[in-house]
């Protein structure tokens, strides 16, 4: 243990953010960093504790708590304080193939059940796994590992999301040759398109890829299986199969008026908005730039979050989130203890940009919409909504009911649908006739699916989840289609 009582001595420091206003200039990202001697005193705080939860990746109340890829968080903490860093981020890298990317996205599930936070506030895991894969790559540690031999076995990896990468990543390692199918001009799935450049910039996921290609992967953008190529193709060609396409069909919002301009949904919003800062020659559509609109979000999550974010730097006239369920505590109830993930009253960057330029929170919450109003040439005008209030039924389940009188309308000229995913998209599914479960999601046991040699991971398997989530379904779908390789 580095430092005995390092927890008592120094309290938890986060990096400092950019000013709110003055990011809200560019699309860079919006976090600083710590200095080594500050983040060496993080790491330090952690109390190496004879039962580290932070690593445990168990699921309490249908949600994960800790890291589920069984990160070895109290190891690598050590490792950063005493400052031996090739130690360090080879521990780190044992379980998790990009730190990358979740010392940048990830909510930190592993925090959540650090057990330095039943009495205090937790350990900045995060930001030391950050500190750690980044200090590799300045350093050049981070060289490509291409496998020393040949299995002759060849795999087809569909979807390069995080599940995907993953998958690509540990299978190269296992000596297979791999080939990744992205239907986008790009790879990075998720990472790329659906997350904004403030929170992950698109060159560290181009890092990971140049990594990934010198150690012998291909990658084949602008090719969507099922459709630009067969599906069947790929069980001739190649001796095994990952699908990770993600969970891409989007929640809709069932209400009259929704048909028409001026309503987009999020993923495609924040597609179009990265497509055209990486490339200039991808114009924002006038329906889909937010420049001098009211802008209304409906959905409460990360990627409502995003939306704001993208609408304040577009330069939107105003914009305001609504939520369906109630604000959040500011601690955790006594429904909520340790070390359950914390359902606590949060204020990310796009609600924080928000208030530094309008003066307040652009949430609203325990709020239905009821209707989109329109114009006579059908232009968007407004939304009508509801406030509501939630109760349990008889049989146990929540109920929302609509509170008469609440009615309010507000002006809108751009509303964004951020509540969520179905499930897959259809075309690659029932061209490979694989068994779907009622969510949709393809089922697989072991993560094979009913097809032989055919593996599924990520959202497309267990539904709109983590990116953590998604690369460890990735690594340990790998783990399953090497194994289903060696015995052919």
């Amino acid at each position: 243990m580095g430092k005995l009582m390092g927890f008592l001595e120094y309290d938890r420091c986060l990096p400092p953010d950019r000013d709110p206003l003055e990011r809200l200039k560019d699309w860079d990202e919006i976090h600083e960093t710590l200095s080594l001697e500050a983040q060496k005193e993080q790491a330090a705080r952690c109390m190496h504790c004879g039962v580290p939860f932070c690593n445990s990746g168990i699921t309490l109340k249908g949600v994960v708590t800790g890291c589920p890829l069984g990160n070895l968080i109290p190891e690598w903490n050590d490792l950063l304080y005493r400052e031996e860093w090739d130690e360090g981020v080879e521990r780190l890298l044992r379980t998790i193939t990009f730190p990358e990317f979740t010392g940048r996205v990830c909510p930190a599930p592993c925090e959540g059940a650090c057990t330095c936070g039943i009495h205090q506030p937790t350990v900045t895991i995060r930001q030391n796994e950050l500190m750690l894969i980044e200090h590799a790559f300045e350093t050049g540690y981070m060289k490509p590992h291409p496998p020393k031999q040949r299995t002759g076995k060849r795999v087809a990896v569909v979807g390069s999301g995080p599940a995907g990468l993953a998958a690509a990543a540990r299978l190269n390692r296992y000596g297979h040759t791999v080939t990744v199918f992205e239907k986008s001009d790009r790879i990075g799935g998720l990472l790329m398109y659906g997350i904004p450049n403030m929170k992950l910039d698109k060159k560290i996921i181009d890092r990971r890829v140049n990594l990934m290609k010198e150690e012998g992967i291909t990658f084949v953008t602008g090719v969507s299986i099922g459709t630009d190529k067969p599906a069947e193709t790929l069980l001739s060609d190649f001796d095994a199969v990952v699908l990770a396409c993600g969970s891409g069909k989007p929640r809709d919002l069932a209400v009259p008026g929704r048909e028409g301009n001026g309503v987009l949904f999020a993923v495609d919003y924040l597609t179009m908005a990265t497509k055209h800062l990486l490339d200039g020659k991808h114009a924002v559509p006038a329906e889909m730039d937010a420049k001098g609109k009211h802008v209304i979000v409906i959905g409460g999550g990360d990627t409502g979050t995003d939306c704001v974010g993208t609408a304040l730097r577009q330069g939107c006239l105003r914009v305001t989130q609504l939520e369906i369920m109630p604000r959040p505590s500011e601690d955790r109830t006594e429904q909520n203890p340790w070390p359950e993930y914390p359902r606590t009253m949060k204020t990310d960057y796009g609600q924080i940009e928000a208030i530094a330029k309008f003066g307040e929170d652009p949430r609203q919450y325990l709020v239905s919409t009821r209707e989109i109003e329109r114009d006579a040439q059908g232009n968007l005008r407004a939304i009508v909504t509801d406030k509501i209030q939630w109760s349990k039924g008889e049989d146990g389940r929540m109920r929302m009911e609509t509170l008469a009188g609440s009615e309010r309308k507000w002006e809108a000229d751009m509303v964004l649908i951020a509540m969520g995913f179905l499930g897959p998209e259809d075309t690659l599914a029932e061209a490979l006739n694989l068994a779907r479960d009622a969510r949709t999601n393809v089922m697989a046991e072991a993560y094979q699916t009913n097809q032989k040699g055919v593996f599924v991971a990520g959202d497309m398997h267990s539904g709109q989840s983590l990116v953590v989530r998604a690369i460890n379904e990735g690594q340990e779908a790998a783990a399953a289609c090497h194994a289903y390789l060696k015995n052919l």
